[in-house]
């Protein structure tokens, strides 16, 4: 008596490749977006589009899948081989990093990121749900499709929760690349069967360890990709910069005292010099370097950032020593809209790129929140960079919505022999009272100059 041969370890091996697609897939979408952050920031015009041309290469590869008649696993082989290519070397942080070093401007170098690297991939991965169909063996049509969509929006599911919140938090952004391309290879050495065509996988193993972990790479955590380098700057001495998703976000030399970037060290005197605080409770929202309490002994500090590395960093590799003051991790603006705390200043110096606030950051809503935490007489400053003739809709527009909760604020131009840089604004907690302009008929300017003596 002969037993018919079980199809389950076929049915397995479908259903897995089928899971590694939804995983890898949406593991290269997450990672293209982390490695736009640095060069383009977070903002929803950099990420809505990326997410809908991920999309749309996905609904054209579900339609290439489709209309494939017959090698089917030839194709998925093929397909996952140079999808985990794509991957492997296209995402690796000094590959990106070198295109948006070396095509300008930016926004040509973004089109060839999306359309030479991630759409590619989920162009490939997006056939085989539709391909491996044909392999699977159900009574309906709508079974099997079923069964695939299932499998694959597991994976997807699994690998935006294990890559994001695990992979990324405890190894950092190159191993989830590592993962994304590694896993995809797996089921392309089981297809390869021979020891001859073994060579292609592990040719494709073996870039994705050169690029990933072999090349010297950023110190990356999920949130913002890190280093720490010296500079020459005319009357500083050693100074270091801290680079933050490739932006100066901190400087401080060998001096002593030390010194700063210059913003900080105007803050530091407006609020230690002319101000005169003294025992009172800073409130920093977007730590940097730790540098404005920097051997600042006269007042209470609490710094927040969302990520939770960003103090042991600055600490070991800028630093050289613990920071002035507390540290939460946490979203800015979460913080302020919960906290019971109050404050006798906050200063707001929250970047996720060079010249991008993240846009949470920016609302009328947001500066509520701010002034709502602040003591009565409390003072808010606000870091910012704009144009030097604060004429752009951006600067106008968001000098507008803090003013439309503060009243009238100081404006402050740090730099004014380029076209960005920092501008510090200065509000404070008291009632804003309304303006009424003067004019030739209705002039009060006399009686107010009285009142306000």
């Amino acid at each position: 008596m002969t037993t018919r041969p079980t199809a389950l370890p076929a049915a397995a091996l479908l259903y897995g490749m089928v899971f590694v697609e939804g995983f890898s897939s949406l593991g290269a979408e997450i990672v293209a977006l982390r490695r736009l952050v640095p060069h383009l920031g977070s903002a929803i015009t950099v990420t809505a589009p990326t997410i809908g041309f991920f999309l749309l290469a996905l609904a054209l590869g579900y339609q290439a899948g489709g209309r494939v008649e017959r090698d089917f696993l030839i194709r998925v082989r093929r397909n996952f081989l140079v999808a985990a290519t794509l991957i492997a070397i296209g995402l690796a942080g000094p590959v990106v990093d070198a295109l948006f070093a070396h095509v300008r401007p930016a926004p040509l170098a973004y089109l060839l990121f999306v359309g030479v690297v991630l759409c590619p991939v989920a162009w490939l991965l997006g056939q085989t749900v539709p391909v491996l169909t044909n392999l699977l063996r159900h009574e309906r049509a709508g079974a099997r499709s079923g069964a695939a969509l299932y499998w694959s929006t597991l994976g997807s599911f699994l690998g935006s929760l294990s890559l994001s919140l695990l992979v990324m938090q405890w190894l950092g952004v190159s191993a989830a690349v590592f993962a994304s391309a590694l896993l995809l290879l797996v089921p392309v050495s089981l297809l390869s069967g021979k020891v001859r065509r073994q060579a292609a996988p592990l040719a494709v193993a073996a870039a994705a360890v050169a690029c990933n972990l072999w090349l010297p790479q950023q110190i990356e955590t999920a949130y913002a990709s890190y280093r720490v380098e010296a500079v020459q700057l005319a009357g500083m001495q050693d100074p270091r910069v801290f680079w933050i998703n490739n932006s100066a976000a901190s400087l401080i030399d060998g001096s002593e005292p030390p010194r700063y970037a210059r913003y900080i060290t105007r803050l530091r005197s407006i609020l230690l010099d002319e101000m005169r605080l003294r025992d009172k409770r800073i409130l920093v929202l977007g730590a940097g370097g730790f540098t404005l309490s920097h051997r600042e002994p006269h007042n209470h500090y609490l710094y927040v950032d969302i990520d939770p590395a960003v103090r042991e960093l600055a600490e070991r590799e800028f630093l050289g020593g613990p920071i002035v003051g507390r540290f939460v991790a946490g979203d800015a603006r979460r913080f302020v809209a919960d906290t019971g705390e109050r404050f006798d200043a906050v200063v707001v110096d929250a970047y996720s790129a060079l010249t991008s606030v993240p846009a949470h950051l920016v609302t009328r809503e947001f500066w509520q929140d701010t002034r709502r935490v602040l003591a009565p007489d409390g003072v808010l400053f606000a870091n910012l960079i704009l144009d030097d003739r604060l004429a752009t809709p951006y600067a106008r527009n968001l000098l507008a919505t803090i003013q439309s909760v503060y009243g009238a604020c100081a404006v402050e131009i740090l730099f004014r022999d380029r076209p960005q840089g920092n501008v510090l604004v200065q509000c404070f907690a008291g009632p804003a009272p309304a303006a009424v302009p003067y004019t030739d008929e209705r002039n009060r300017a006399d009686l107010d100059l009285l009142q306000s003596r």
